[in-house]
């Protein structure tokens, strides 16, 4: 059985003749646009045929950068140290930074067209990307001049690119010693980190301990990762005249500020309830002073919940079928066809993530998979990701872009068939578990998220005056932990270093990319509310509104299901049903413990 990842679909290697050319071809395509852009954006006569010419040309880039991108950044991804594929990305970045100035030329000159509904109604080719196309013209006010943008793509590449390859390389051969019977042993932290799923206390508390004492090896190299990283996004923020990178983000996300603030507003009015879990899971592990964060992840109850990978991937499968034949059928196809890489190993990055490859019309995802039940539902909320892109196959590459909230949709609908499905056929021990499990990760997307969401905030506004140290770090880092989690959790054992390794906090072009877990969460939430109304005629519905993801604003998108974002009580419906868990828990917890 491969656990690896086959790519040879992209290329053979980066030597081959294939991807030789295709970087040749990029060089020539990107050098075509830039001429025909110079003579298109003199006037606006003949628009219909400029525009038509331009979707044409940034079809034929985007399926080129996605191939050549992806076999780079998914080659970096399991082996950090690769350096053919360092190389090779340096140089992508660099042949995309020739594009900028043009794409600045050519979204300015979009926008000066006075009568562009008309001329997109009078072509079919237009009509599918009007929606991109009239984003383009709304987020033109916030271009600056074509040199400008061109010199800060250039800069980006020994600036933000740059930092975050350092951490990333930082973190990924990262290691943290244990002692292990007077013996001192080291670990990827991605190992170390799938310790705190183990059944054993001490191994959980001695990996917390370890993985805690290990990081000022690296934290001030990751430090200054994430100072020039935020300090780059301030300062291109405030040039582009955004009030605030959570502004841009907004705008970039197609979400409105009102439709976050009531959601984070919900979240914040459920927090005493997680609080009850959390003293509750406190207690029956024999703590006195809420949770330690070494036991965030701890088992509750000894169950059958050992799930090596092949019997991951037949629960996965047969849960899906609950649901419908196509996400049942398309989980099977990523297995089979080795779209999976599956176990940790050195020089691979941590965590886990879904690439989808739109060219192809397929996904790779990347597990670090260490046979807990949380890594068989890690392993369904990729999935859901490949899924998305599965019901996006037949759309124009341009059309397949899809905010950031909304990607976290299918992703966490898929966790929730997967995680529903298992408590109902098990006994009421593994039920337990199951439901255990469940809440702790809505704990992780709501309590945990909204943590993030403060940290990242506040981090901004300290950004501004000055760099930080890592002191200073680990201190709003806490601040938010202990504002977001109360006397939930163990004010002795928090985690001042969760800033290092979660990767979120390092993307220049998404920042807080941390609020769209929650609202994925608990738009799935709806969802599957209205799966249980619906029955099996929901599942085409569902694939409908996936596919419309990529030319729509989230208010709008979320409409299609009769669901209104800007509603507090549809997010606090949504937070009931993870509450009503939470009394099924303290229920049976009092039941059998």
């Amino acid at each position: 059985m491969n656990l690896n990842w086959s790519l040879k679909e992209l290329y053979t290697s980066f030597n081959s003749e294939e991807f030789l050319e295709d970087m040749e071809c990029l060089t020539e395509v990107i050098d075509e646009i830039n001429k025909w852009t110079e003579i298109i954006v003199k006037d606006t006569d003949c628009a219909k045929v400029k525009l038509e010419g331009y979707v044409e040309r940034f079809s034929v880039l985007a399926d080129l950068i996605t191939k050549i991108g992806s076999f780079i950044e998914l080659s970096i991804s399991v082996n950090t140290k690769d350096d053919e594929a360092l190389k090779y990305s340096d140089i992508l970045e660099k042949k995309l930074t020739k594009i900028v100035e043009a794409e600045t030329k050519l979204n300015k000159w979009i926008s000066s067209i006075e009568n562009i509904d008309e001329v997109i109604k009078d072509s079919i080719l237009l009509k599918d990307h009007e929606f991109i196309l009239k984003e383009v013209v709304e987020k033109s006010k916030y271009l600056l001049t074509d040199r400008e943008e061109a010199i800060i793509a250039n800069m980006q590449n020994t600036g933000s690119n740059a930092w975050g390859k350092l951490k990333d390389n930082l973190i990924s051969t990262h290691k943290v010693e244990i002692n292990e019977d007077g013996k001192i042993k080291e670990y990827p932290l991605t190992v170390v980190l799938n310790m705190a799923y183990d059944k054993d206390e001490k191994v959980r508390k001695r990996a917390y301990e370890a993985e805690i004492a290990s990081y000022t090896k690296i934290e001030e190299g990751v430090a200054a990762a994430l100072n020039g990283i935020k300090g780059e996004v301030l300062t291109i923020c405030e040039f582009r005249g955004y009030k605030s990178p959570l502004e841009q983000t907004l705008i970039n996300s197609r979400m409105d500020e009102e439709s976050l603030n009531v959601m984070l507003e919900a979240m914040k009015e459920s927090m005493p309830k997680f609080r009850e879990y959390l003293k509750r899971k406190a207690e029956i592990l024999g703590h006195k002073n809420g949770l330690p964060f070494y036991d965030m992840y701890a088992p509750i109850v000894e169950s059958d919940m050992e799930f090596d990978y092949e019997k991951g991937k037949k629960f996965v499968v047969d849960k899906f079928r609950t649901f419908s034949d196509n996400l049942a059928n398309f989980a099977q196809k990523a297995m089979n066809n080795n779209w999976i890489d599956v176990m940790p190993k050195e020089g691979k990055v941590g965590g886990a993530f879904c690439a989808g490859i739109h060219y192809l019309g397929e996904s790779r995802i990347l597990l670090n998979y260490g046979n807990s039940f949380s890594d068989v539902v890690t392993m369904a909320h990729e999935l859901g990701h490949g899924f998305h892109g599965e019901c996006l196959k037949d759309e124009s590459v341009l059309n397949t872009e899809y905010p950031m909230p909304i990607a976290e949709t299918a992703s966490t609908f898929c966790e929730t068939i997967v995680k529903k499905a298992a408590i109902k056929e098990a006994d009421k021990i593994t039920a337990l578990a199951i439901l255990e499990s469940e809440i702790s990760d809505c704990n992780q997307v709501i309590v945990d998220i909204y943590s993030r969401f403060l940290f990242e905030k506040s981090l901004f506004e300290a950004r501004k005056e000055s760099a930080l140290t890592v002191d200073q770090i680990k201190k709003l880092m806490l601040d938010a932990q202990r504002e977001a989690y109360g006397d939930g959790l163990d004010p002795e054992y928090l985690h001042p270093y969760m800033w290092t390794w979660k990767p979120h906090y390092y993307y220049a072009n998404s920042n807080f990319y941390n609020f769209p877990y929650a609202f994925g969460l608990l738009f799935a939430k709806g969802l599957y509310a209205e799966y249980l109304k619906k029955g099996s005629e929901f599942s085409s519905e569902y694939e409908n509104l996936l596919s419309i993801t990529g030319k729509h604003n989230i208010a709008d998108i979320t409409k299609e299901v009769g669901i209104d974002i800007h509603n507090k009580e549809f997010w606090k419906s949504s937070l009931r049903t993870i509450e009503e868990d939470i009394d099924k828990f303290m229920e049976l917890s009092k039941e059998l413990l």
